[in-house]
């Protein structure tokens, strides 16, 4: 079975505070007798499910564009945090994840606003810590996805961004996982390919695992 983990982007997605709203228009439509429906859409890349790139807090270093693809699609684990409130080292300590896994996605209380069906930004979702990300940077991970618009809390993106991406440890946020169970799954999250950008949007799958 195949699990669509994406948030549908539309004029109602959830924004970053102070990022530039989603706004889809058509330019021609068939209903209204033209001869082709074509639509424009205007949003920032951090829009919905993305990609951040390196390049998103360290300058010069490595743009959307130049991620490899081998990390965006393979084997991942979904882990569920339960009621914590924060992902700390400690929480990752009592997950007992394996060593071997390198793609590691977090479900947290944070579901809940998806499948509530909030729209309206939270600020008080659940993270990783500078610990949860030192832990993260210590081990074999290459990718790590969360299921809300940041791996940093609201009031310090940073140094929880700096220090996954100076490891080269691809980030994808805004991921839907209401509706997926803790356990491992193949993973597909392919963002658009745009050059000299730090993030991007992306369409994120999961792939239920053959018995």
């Amino acid at each position: 079975m195949i699990h669509d983990i994406s948030l549908s982007i539309s004029a109602t997605l959830t924004i970053w505070p102070g990022d530039p709203a989603v706004r889809v228009s058509r330019l021609s439509d068939l209903d209204n007798g033209d001869q082709v429906t074509v639509s424009e859409i205007c949003m920032g890349v951090h829009s919905g499910t993305h990609i951040d790139a390196p390049a998103h807090f360290i300058p010069g270093d490595k743009t959307i564009d130049k991620i490899d693809p081998a990390i965006l699609v393979g084997r991942a684990l979904v882990v569920d945090v339960g009621d914590a409130e924060v992902i700390s080292a400690e929480v990752l300590d009592g997950l007992a994840i394996p060593s071997s896994v390198e793609r590691l996605l977090f479900r947290t209380s944070n579901s809940r606003f998806w499948r509530q069906g909030k729209t309206a930004f939270q600020e008080n979702f659940v993270a990783l810590d500078k610990g949860g990300a030192q832990w993260l940077a210590s081990r074999m991970i290459r990718l790590v996805g969360v299921d809300y618009l940041s791996v940093a809390p609201f009031a310090e993106p940073d140094p929880i961004h700096t220090i996954l991406l100076a490891r080269n440890i691809v980030v994808v946020e805004g991921l839907d996982l209401s509706a997926i169970v803790a356990g491992i799954y193949h993973f597909v999250c392919l963002p658009l390919k745009i050059t000299g950008c730090e993030a991007a949007p992306a369409r994120a799958l999961l792939i239920d695992e053959p018995d």
